[in-house]
């Protein structure tokens, strides 16, 4: 599915129906790795998923784009033109970044929201790049050309997020439009506003994770009086792959504290 704003295009994907919620990918792939790890947790009746490629990946453009900020009133636009009403709002890394952009440019927008190991101030120093768990079978998923960039990634190291990097990240990484991202880039800073947002929110850091750390997200609570925080042992940046049962506990206490139905198997 497409929509078009100012000129740039959004190409996203939409499934079921229900309460909407929107979900932002990290920088330098596309819709299809938090696609794969959202639809694994969430019980498919318990809201709609929509999944946007951000601009300048997968199939999305960047016409008109020339900072973070642009792109936060871009995906303020595309969440306000679903027509569906406020929706929870989730991302991952640099996606977390820009949706705490939009919660704080536009809450009436936003019912919820979900950082995953959230890109923030990077006052802290970061961990150490350390392997959690190596399974001997798990670089026979991938091809040679694709485990350095799998070692860089994950922390926890198994056939199946070697599998889950092949299928759902390195596909991404094809479809960068390099200059319009450099552009975007070069003005990177975010207003992610001073006051505090006053809905459910979820902040889930992998103690592991040497991308982006895990001190700087404990920062974040004086901002959203109403999250939880949960630092998790044995992840990294890749926690919502390596970690998938707990995450699925901390969304499904999220969406009941927002309000949102799950379903019950």
């Amino acid at each position: 599915m497409e929509q078009r704003i100012n000129g740039a295009l959004i190409h996203y994907v939409d499934h079921g129906d229900g309460v909407p919620l929107v979900s932002f990918h990290g920088a330098g792939v596309d819709h299809r790795e938090i696609e794969a790890a959202i639809e694994a947790l969430l019980p498919i009746a318990s809201c709609r998923r929509i999944y946007p490629d951000l601009p300048g990946m997968g199939h999305s453009t960047v016409e008109g784009l020339g900072s973070n900020n642009n792109v936060v009133a871009q995906m303020a636009a595309f969440i306000e033109q679903l027509q569906a009403g406020p929706v929870l709002l989730l991302g991952h890394s640099y996606g977390a970044y820009l949706a705490r952009g939009v919660a704080a440019r536009r809450p009436d927008l936003v019912l919820g929201l979900a950082l995953l190991c959230p890109l923030a101030g990077q006052a802290h120093p970061l961990p150490e790049h350390q392997v959690v768990q190596q399974d001997a079978g798990a670089y026979s998923e991938l091809e040679a050309g694709q485990r350095e960039g799998f070692d860089e990634y994950f922390v926890v190291r198994t056939r199946a997020t070697a599998r889950r990097y092949r299928d759902h990240v390195v596909p991404g990484a094809a479809l960068l439009d390099e200059d319009g991202l450099g552009r975007i880039f070069s003005d990177w800073t975010v207003d992610v506003g001073s006051g505090p947002f006053p809905a459910p929110t979820l902040i889930v850091a992998g103690r592991s994770d040497s991308t982006v750390g895990y001190l700087d997200a404990m920062d974040l609570l004086g901002q959203y009086p109403h999250a939880t925080l949960a630092v998790v042992d044995g992840a990294g940046h890749a926690l919502m792959h390596e970690r998938p049962r707990l995450l699925a506990g901390l969304l499904g206490d999220w969406l009941d504290r927002a309000g949102v139905p799950v379903a019950q198997d």
